[in-house]
């Protein structure tokens, strides 16, 4: 007899409940709202960007004349490009080149009389001085032998003595001529002195400054470009008359352009020379250009008024930022309008 054993079954697992579902679900939702919160909050701490507005601009040469005159030409027209040494203005003034005309005829009859010194007496004026010498010598003998006469007659009570004071005085002139002649012999022989040719290459000196002064003034007649540049702003026409000081045209140098920024003080923390920014561009379709501070100056003027205390209010000076493109950017020009969005600086 056989026993028969019932089927063996598998115990039956549990069904998950619902709510650990829920609560993974609810825990999912807090930290997405607690990150959504949390940057909204990290985003209102943040300073607003601000849009600042800057210009381009670049180095400029304001060109003056150093004499005066009358404009004869002016090659030069408002946008074009002058090499360096390229005549911008020519300015007529005759007095001048008459001026510098009378100084080269003054050097050359002080260079004659430098050569006359130089060369010495004549000798035509040497044989007069010795013929003089002579004459003198001889009137000098005929008064001593006059005197001598005199003198033994007056000595006999043959001559008064005012005859023999007479004949005293002749001789006595008779010996000074005699010597003023061999002196003026002896100047002629000797020829002149070393201050006398002194003065006379002073002369010749001074001449040749007063030629290289006028000279430098009838150079200044044509007004050159200084540099490669570009005629930005003209302002006199062939005909007009200038004077010195007077500015003529001015030029920029489009190789050396910037952007300018006037900022307020209280925008400008923590900004340093060597800082880069990115600036965008509207007259070049708007493209973002990366530039670098260079210039951090003081205008010494005030942007708008603005308190910073409750008491003891006072005014923000304003600052000039000049930044430079890290790169080279072709059709940059003065004038051109820059924007960019500037953070403010942590309170």
């Amino acid at each position: 007899m056989t026993r028969e054993t019932p089927p063996t079954t598998e115990p039956e697992l549990p069904a998950p409940s619902s709510s650990s579902g829920a609560r993974a679900a609810a825990v999912v939702v807090a930290l997405s709202i607690c990150l959504v919160v949390g940057l909204s909050l990290w985003f209102l701490v943040q300073p607003d960007p601000l849009l600042v507005q800057g210009e381009a601009d670049a180095r400029r040469l304001d060109i003056a004349a150093r004499v005066d005159g009358r404009i004869s030409t002016r090659p030069a027209d408002r946008g074009a490009d002058m090499a360096q040494g390229a005549a911008l203005v020519t300015i007529d003034n005759p007095q001048l080149l008459a001026r510098l005309a009378e100084a080269r005829a003054a050097k050359v009859v002080a260079e004659a009389d430098l050569e006359r010194i130089r060369v010495g007496t004549r000798a035509e004026v040497i044989a007069a001085r010795k013929a003089a010498v002579a004459a003198a010598d001889a009137s000098a003998k005929l008064a001593e032998q006059t005197y001598d006469r005199t003198r033994q007659l007056t000595e006999r009570d043959f001559a008064s003595v005012q005859k023999l004071d007479e004949a005293t005085a002749s001789l006595d002139v008779a010996r000074r001529a005699l010597d003023q002649a061999r002196l003026a012999q002896d100047e002629a022989i000797a020829g002149y002195t070393a201050e006398e040719r002194g003065v006379a290459e002073a002369a010749v000196a001074k001449a040749d400054a007063a030629i290289r002064t006028l000279q430098a003034q009838v150079d200044e007649l044509v007004v050159k470009a200084p540099a490669a540049t570009q005629v930005y702003q003209v302002n006199a026409e062939p005909g007009e008359y200038v004077s010195p000081g007077v500015p003529l045209l001015s030029l920029v140098d489009l190789s050396d352009v910037w952007v300018r920024f006037d900022l307020r003080e209280d925008l400008i923390g923590g900004l340093k020379p060597g800082d880069r920014f990115t600036v965008r561009i509207p007259a070049l379709g708007d493209r973002p250009v990366t530039v670098e501070v260079r210039t951090i100056a003081t205008r010494g003027e005030y942007a708008g008024w603005r308190a910073t205390r409750a008491t003891g209010d006072f005014d923000l000076r304003t600052f000039e930022v000049r930044a430079y493109p890290v790169a080279p950017l072709a059709g940059l020009r003065p004038g051109m309008s820059a924007y960019a969005e500037w953070k403010r600086p942590a309170q």
